[in-house]
């Protein structure tokens, strides 16, 4: 076995998540990060694509799971390594951090994220 990392890094989206209403009407800006930890060796001897995660997919479930509106961006989170999971089940791990520019705090912020691993 060859455990390695695919990291997909700032998939962006302009999403609707958050408790606020206007954050539901206005959306806002966010980037996802995605890291697979997956058995790598059969992918690095035969450059074959279906013995990986293919980053098209990874983007095709990462965006279907933020255009579903979320009060918490723990839950987008989730879902995206629940669809993931489904996707590849024999990964080893994946972790999923989802970050919102300018969320609406009353306070001078660039941004806040939250990182689950599953």
């Amino acid at each position: 076995m060859s455990v390695g990392e695919i990291h997909i890094n700032d998939l962006r989206f302009r999403s609707h998540h958050g408790c606020m209403e206007e954050e539901a009407r206005i959306g806002g800006d966010y980037r996802v990060d995605v890291i697979i930890q997956m058995d790598l060796k059969l992918a690095g001897a035969t450059d074959d694509l279906a013995a990986t995660a293919d980053y098209c997919d990874v983007h095709r479930i990462v965006a279907r799971e933020m255009a579903i509106r979320s009060k918490l961006i723990e839950h987008v989170a989730q879902r995206i390594i629940n669809g993931l999971r489904a996707q590849w089940p024999d990964a080893h791990q994946f972790q999923v951090k989802v970050t919102k520019f300018a969320p609406p705090i009353g306070g001078d912020v660039n941004a806040v994220a939250v990182v689950l691993k599953g």
